[in-house]
């Protein structure tokens, strides 16, 4: 329960997660059209600010003319000196002028001047509340876009998610096929026809031909096999009645490695095809490896840690050790070394090593991987593998740090180990 809550944290707190990429678009567009709304209300409303300040410095022009005609006074509009840009912008045009004063930040004006009579009229009209209003509205558009972010974001991400689950089932999916479990299906049902349909259902088209494919690899190989096995047993009879000599011996031999891989070929296939079945009992491992390792006829040198007992097939688990221990022999080079330590099973030689294509993908039928490695159909290693996978064991393969290869067999805990 633990595992899982901290795994599904990992996903919502990982940040190249396609939920937080939809969500940072979310956020992007709605700051774009926040701060286009935001500008274009911005100006409007400053145009208008400056629209109104302009008249209402007209209104006061008209008054001062008016007073000034009354009392000869030009300088009773206005408080300082008139600014020079303005007074500029007179004289140059010989007609009424308006100029915003934001000289000082604290103290805004709106003047107005018109020449009268060889002099300079001006008034100045107080612009501080319209443009407080401003600031004013400026802070609450950002404040509403920033609370409109604080709602959109979520509900961005948490509607990201359905997709997202659609697409981690693809994946799931995908791996399971990878893994070989081919009867893996994405299970679109009738959802829409969007892209992640289109992805689901090529995934399930592919996994329906890998499966078809491999089927049909699968009777091909199990026909193969059945159909040489009976011309064999005749040429198994023919070799034992020539005479002897050394032609004979060699005839024989290669007789004998053919039979060997007919049946190889026809235990994979049955491994294939899942019908072979563990017959699990309480076993001393020991023994069953040394009785293993004597039936090869090989070199190996056998260390056992304790008394390990464990519930597992001992057929099956002596042909798995059987064939890796032969691996060893035949690509590997001497000694080769069985460890079983609990439940666990290695075996070690002292060659170039597996390749790293094996290490990879694992054992694969009729390919051995590196020439140093020695010759052979790469047959071993997949029944073992196979084998393995029927008992419930783990057979993992690698390198030794100081060279050779290393297989290690973990036995499904059952009864476990006796010290």
């Amino acid at each position: 329960m633990g595992h899982t809550i901290a795994q599904a944290a990992r996903r919502l707190l990982n940040w190249r997660s396609l939920r937080w990429k939809i969500a940072a678009l979310v956020a992007m567009a709605s700051c774009a059209v926040a701060l286009a709304v935001g500008i274009l209300v911005h100006q409007s409303t400053r145009e208008r600010s400056m629209s109104l300040g302009e008249d209402r410095a007209y209104l006061d022009m008209q008054k001062a003319e008016s007073d000034y005609r009354r009392t000869g006074d030009a300088s009773a509009g206005y408080s300082g000196e008139i600014p020079a840009a303005l007074l500029q912008q007179v004289r140059s045009t010989g007609r009424f002028s308006t100029w915003y004063d934001d000289r000082r930040p604290e103290v805004l004006w709106m003047w107005a001047a018109e020449p009268i009579d060889d002099q300079v009229l001006a008034v100045q009209t107080d612009m501080g509340t319209e443009m407080r209003n401003l600031r004013a509205l400026d802070r609450h558009i950002v404040m509403a876009s920033l609370a409109v972010l604080a709602v959109v974001v979520p509900l961005a991400a948490l509607a990201a998610e359905l997709p997202n689950r659609r697409l981690r089932r693809v994946a799931r999916t995908a791996r399971r096929i990878a893994d070989g479990d081919l009867n893996a299906r994405t299970m679109v049902g009738g959802r829409g026809g969007d892209e992640i349909t289109e992805i689901s259902a090529a995934v399930d088209s592919m996994a329906d031909s890998l499966q078809d494919r491999l089927l049909s690899e699968q009777r091909f190989t199990a026909d193969v096999a059945h159909e040489l096995r009976t011309p064999l047993m005749g040429l198994v009879t023919s070799a034992e009645l020539l005479p002897e000599g050394e032609v004979t011996e060699l005839v024989r031999d290669r007789v004998r490695v053919l039979r060997a891989l007919i049946e190889d070929l026809l235990e994979i296939s049955r491994l294939d095809a899942g019908a072979e079945q563990a017959d699990r009992t309480s076993v001393p491992l020991d023994q069953v490896v040394e009785e293993s390792v004597r039936r090869t006829g090989l070199q190996v040198r056998l260390a056992v840690n304790g008394d390990p007992v464990a519930d597992t097939d001992p057929r099956r688990l002596d042909r798995i050790v059987a064939n890796l221990v032969a691996n060893a022999h035949r690509h590997g080079r001497p000694p080769v070394e069985v460890t079983v330590d609990g439940t666990t099973i290695v075996v070690r030689d002292h060659g170039p090593g597996f390749p790293d294509e094996l290490l990879a993908e694992g054992p694969q039928r009729f390919r051995t991987g590196a020439a140093e490695r020695g010759r052979g159909h790469g047959l071993g290693l997949t029944i073992a593998a196979g084998q393995a996978q029927v008992i419930g064991a783990e057979l993992t393969f690698g390198n030794a740090p100081d060279g050779g290869a290393i297989a290690t067999l973990h036995l499904r805990d059952g009864i476990g180990s006796e010290s």
